[in-house]
């Protein structure tokens, strides 16, 4: 018998080993991208394009020690002897490593290059900044250093715009399905009406039906409702398209709601909308903050929807859409695009966070009987 109880505990102890280690994988694999997008979003231009922000902890590298300048003399085509060493311009590019352990290395081309001397030593490129949150969000003028040595003034971008339109967008599409779900889920719940089994199926079935084959169709009918470009446009696309999961997960929760508690009411002389108003909507928190996650989600990180519906007018832009403009407008500003990346993340966590213990007992709603 106790071999048996510790061969048991043994497999036991694997199997949570194997679980837990193979839940610490994934929580690293998502988690080590966002610490990296927020270590650059805080990096320079320079260090940006010159290391990866995993440089920031302590490493070896080579680091200059001391310069010179190359004099006319030199054989730039064949071989050179320069501070001793002697190779080829390739070969000095690449870097000529000494026998006291320094390195000799070309910076620049043939015409203007100079000698770096350099030692391998423990660094950290902590030289942080918040400039560029200043230049996405409050739009100040920064300098870019262009390779002749010149310097370019521009104009940073001011993402307060697009919040602000991302929040006009995004909670109103959130509040209006999970209200008019709630009602549909209750009334599919505890009411009888004819064709109630085939109303529902149908919501049920709306759920595979992929939301890209709808937006021709809707563009049409906002042109000629003169919807197109407005947000009012966006809400009702959202709200049609979040109502399916959103009805169908209220009624799972509703429906295992306790039937004595309804009843009692019902006797009471209470009226469908007195319970619905009075019991339904305060015992169903978790699964409206469940679904409130969810359309929260997609609806901020939504871009396709935004696209169709408002257009490209800069006074409309979600913040989407801002951000995908500057990665065709500065596609090699990292240190911009990380900026902006992270801030459009914000608020989707501290709504994620705030509303996360309602998660999964919202997403369980109706699996178990009994």
């Amino acid at each position: 018998m106790s071999e048996k109880t510790g061969s048991a505990k043994r497999k036991k102890l694997v199997s949570d080993i194997l679980v837990n280690g193979a839940l610490l994988i994934l929580v690293l694999m998502w988690t080590i991208p966002t610490i990296g997008l927020l270590v650059s979003s805080f990096r320079t231009r320079f260090d940006i394009s010159t290391s990866g922000w995993w440089s920031v902890f302590p490493h070896r590298e080579w680091v200059k020690v001391t310069e010179r300048e190359l004099g006319d003399d030199l054989d730039r085509d064949g071989v050179m002897e320069i501070e001793g060493v002697t190779g080829t311009f390739k070969e000095f590019r690449d870097g000529i490593e000494t026998s006291d352990g320094k390195r000799i290395t070309w910076i620049g081309n043939k015409r203007l290059g100079r000698i770096e001397i350099q030692e391998n030593k423990w660094t950290m490129r902590t030289d942080f900044t918040t400039e560029n949150y200043g230049q996405v969000l409050a739009g100040k003028e920064f300098e870019i250093r262009q390779a002749d040595g010149s310097v370019k003034i521009e104009q940073g971008d001011n993402f307060w715009g697009a919040i602000l339109n991302s929040i006009t967008v995004t909670i109103p599409a959130t509040l209006i399905p999970i209200l008019i779900a709630a009602f549909a889920a209750y009334g599919f719940a505890w009411m009888r009406f004819p064709g109630r089994r085939v109303f529902f199926i149908i919501v049920v079935a709306l759920l595979v039906v992929p939301l890209q084959i709808a937006l021709v169709p809707i563009l049409r009918d906002y042109t000629k409702l003169d919807l197109n470009g407005t947000f009012l446009a966006v809400w009702l696309a959202h709200t049609g398209f979040g109502l399916p999961l959103a009805t169908y997960l209220m009624f799972n929760y509703i429906s295992g709601l306790p039937r004595d508690i309804l009843e009692s009411a019902f006797i009471d002389g209470a009226s469908h909308f007195t319970i619905f108003t009075r019991l339904i909507l305060p015992l169903s928190v978790p699964a409206l903050a469940s679904f409130a996650i969810f359309q929260f989600l997609w609806t901020w990180n939504d871009y396709l929807v935004a696209l169709v519906f408002i257009g490209a007018k800069p006074d409309v832009q979600v913040l989407t859409m801002r951000l995908a403009e500057i990665v065709g407008s500065r596609g090699s500003d990292w240190h911009l695009l990380t900026a902006g990346a992270f801030i459009s993340m914000v608020l989707p966590l501290v709504v994620f966070f705030s509303l996360q213990r309602f998660f999964v007992r919202g997403l369980l709603a109706g699996s178990v009987k009994g």
